[in-house]
């Protein structure tokens, strides 16, 4: 079905139907509503769907939020931590009449995909939502100098403070775990971390070295990629009463090595996560642990981003940089040492 289709069937030019199709007040104005309803009636018989590049290059919206991952949003592993973010994205989008556009055809090169690269299809939504533990700094900085509008999901320091963002306050999350350890006794302390740069992985870390500073001796360790023996076996030389695990796969790991080696949980070592799972299947084990509000944070960055779209609308404008707070679980792996 084609504009000069339309044209045909409601008996007027097509340029009519181009107006009524871009929804310009100034122009359709000229057009007497009986004809603009009779345009529209043939569109709704009809079911035809404006192409959303014309509609995009001439300046008016597709109603599309994109989505861009910088890794897969449905790994293969037990580490989803998307799920319950995307589904707070998609009833957001809902509530306000929208379709998701997932940007899936760049290709992942090194764990990653590339935003502007040669495939992308970006300017198809009107904006678009960026997922990714780390994102590419140029990309943030770019798109801030474009004014390509866009939030993402996860705070960042890229482009001069200037990105828009909905994150998670690990800082404070991961501290008051830490003052948990200190309370329940602990004073020789362990943390693996992963190898990463992202703002998530720094700012759990700041929240640790915040809540312990003081409280006894720290052993900072690395997650490697080969695998958590050599980190488990320097946990054990270092006498430490409690490890703190940023990734919860790789505390489920650790957890696997204690029973492996008659090591209790947590008589013998407690074990906190900075964060948590979301499959059935690694509920096994209840450890204490942060829980972020990823539906939460999935429906406020869709909200920010429609208000970097279309403004405000007469209401308070909301902050172009927001922290959610997250929750502690008490779970069943931290106890008093031993010793106490």
């Amino acid at each position: 079905m084609t504009q000069r289709m339309i044209a045909d069937m409601a008996g007027v030019s097509q340029s009519t139907v181009s107006l009524v199709l871009n929804g310009k007040a100034d122009a359709t104005r000229r057009i007497p509503a009986e004809t603009r309803d009779r345009v529209l009636e043939v569109i709704r018989e009809t079911t035809y769907v404006a192409n959303p590049v014309a509609r995009s290059l001439a300046g008016v919206s597709n109603n599309l939020i994109g989505v861009f991952t910088y890794e897969h949003a449905f790994p293969n592993d037990s580490t989803d931590f998307y799920t319950p973010l995307l589904t707070g994205v998609e009833s957001a989008a809902e509530h306000l009449g929208a379709d998701l556009l997932m940007f899936t055809s760049t290709p992942v090169l090194d764990g990653r995909r590339h935003l502007f690269h040669e495939s992308s299809r970006l300017r198809l939504a009107d904006g678009c939502l960026l997922l990714g533990r780390e994102m590419d700094a140029d990309d943030l900085a770019r798109l801030v100098d474009s004014g390509y509008p866009f939030v993402a999901i996860g705070r960042r320091d890229a482009a001069a403070g200037r990105v828009p963002y909905v994150g998670v306050d690990y800082v404070s999350a991961a501290q008051a775990l830490a003052t948990l350890a200190v309370e329940a006794g602990h004073t020789r302390f362990a943390s693996l971390h992963l190898s990463l740069t992202a703002e998530s992985t720094t700012d759990r870390r700041e929240g640790l070295l915040r809540g312990l500073a003081g409280h006894g001796a720290l052993t900072e360790l690395l997650a490697p990629e080969a695998g958590l023996d050599g980190a488990w076996r320097r946990v054990r030389e270092s006498g430490a009463t409690v490890l703190f695990v940023e990734d919860p796969l790789d505390a489920q790991k650790i957890h696997d090595f204690a029973v492996r080696d008659g090591v209790t949980v947590p008589d013998d070592l407690s074990l906190v996560v900075l964060g948590e799972h979301s499959r059935p299947r690694e509920r096994a084990v209840d450890f204490t642990r942060l829980s972020a509000p990823r539906t939460a944070l999935g429906s406020r960055a869709v909200a920010l981003l429609d208000e970097v779209m279309n403004g405000s609308r007469g209401a308070a404008p909301l902050p172009r940089q927001q922290l959610l707070e997250s929750s502690i679980v008490g779970g069943s792996t931290l106890s008093r040492p031993r010793a106490l």
